[in-house]
């Protein structure tokens, strides 16, 4: 099938999930305005998801599999990096950086969060955990603020004015919907709270690399161990549902991870097919977010200062060992 042909394909897809998110948002931010309870409430979840959806075509769009050429999925990608504050990470280092995580075959990223916190007075650290034992994604709130830091001890003047503009442009934004709604700002929170644990919940159980942490672009040590073999064994698909597809759709089809990683540019809408082709109905390394929900709750603590991410089993309780990635969202590794 010709380039165009599928590009045609997939304009449709990808026009309703383009509007749907752009325009979802700014409607979500109006109910969480409004005095009624009930509206409150569609407002934060409508809000969550469309910053799921804004983040997973950031992803797509690195991987140019949104338009035909480059510089059209640059300008998507870039604008929904203003819906979720990843704007303030320079988007051509956050796509090469997640880029080098698919030709390295490593969990590429930018700061190590564990030698931080480990080097870090002992109330920090408590306070981190706590933190995460009430499922507050601190660690991922502290990626965030080094991607705004990170400028200051060893980036340029140009980077350093960059951040400190976009960071006020962003406060500005929020001052004005506090002068317009308190309670709106607080349900914002909310909303991105949500945002922020169904990001990690999919990162934390979708491979079972080794960290490599370099703020630096070029390519981690040549290490033939990590072929495409390494590769499949070492990814995930955590689908919602094995059955009902359609319900992965929630989260644009970002689980089916091993059919992204035979084939990146591959839009969202035929990750379903390429993954029914490459692996049928049975796949050993499909396992189910019911199947991980466990897992998660119960290493959630344990996951964040561990030195790895643990294994998983091929029979019985395969997610009960699994401990799970933190802090390698591709949107904090710049």
């Amino acid at each position: 099938m010709s380039r165009s042909k599928i590009t045609a394909l997939g304009m449709w897809p990808n026009l309703l999930v383009i509007s749907y998110t752009l325009l979802g948002w700014p409607l979500g931010l109006w109910m969480l305005v409004r005095p009624e309870i009930l509206l409150n409430g569609v407002g934060v979840l409508l809000t969550a998801h469309t910053l799921i959806y804004s983040a997973y075509l950031i992803h797509d769009c690195a991987h140019h599999a949104v338009f035909a050429t480059a510089a059209a999925n640059d300008r998507l990608g870039g604008l929904m990096s203003w819906l979720n504050g990843a704007c303030l990470a320079d988007y051509a280092r956050l796509k090469k950086k997640h880029l080098r995580h698919h030709s390295d075959r490593l969990d590429t990223v930018t700061f190590d969060y564990r030698a931080a916190l480990r080097s870090t007075p002992g109330w920090v650290r408590r306070g981190v955990l706590a933190l995460e034992w009430a499922y507050v994604p601190s660690v991922e709130l502290l990626m965030r603020g080094m991607v705004v830091t990170a400028p200051f001890s060893s980036g340029t003047h140009a980077e350093r004015i960059r951040v400190l503009l976009l960071s006020a442009v962003r406060l500005a934004f929020f001052a004005v919907l506090a002068w317009v709604s308190v309670k709106a700002v607080l349900l914002y929170a909310l909303a991105y709270l949500i945002f922020l644990n169904v990001l990690r919940f999919m990162d934390a159980f979708q491979h079972t690399y080794e960290v490599f942490a370099s703020r630096s672009l070029a390519a981690a040590p040549i290490d033939p161990r990590r072929d495409l073999r390494y590769e499949y064994e070492n990814t995930y698909s955590n689908l919602i549902a094995e059955r009902w597809t359609w319900v992965n759709l929630l989260l644009l089809n970002f689980p089916y991870h091993n059919a992204h990683h035979v084939r990146p540019s591959m839009p969202w809408h035929r990750l379903p097919a390429l993954h029914r082709t490459l692996y049928g109905d049975q796949d050993p390394q499909v396992i189910t977010c019911r199947q991980l929900i466990a897992s998660y709750h119960r290493h959630r603590v344990a996951r964040i200062l561990a030195d790895n991410y643990g294994f998983v089993s091929a029979t019985g309780d395969r997610a009960g060992g699994f401990l799970g990635a933190v802090g390698v969202s591709f949107l904090t590794a710049v």
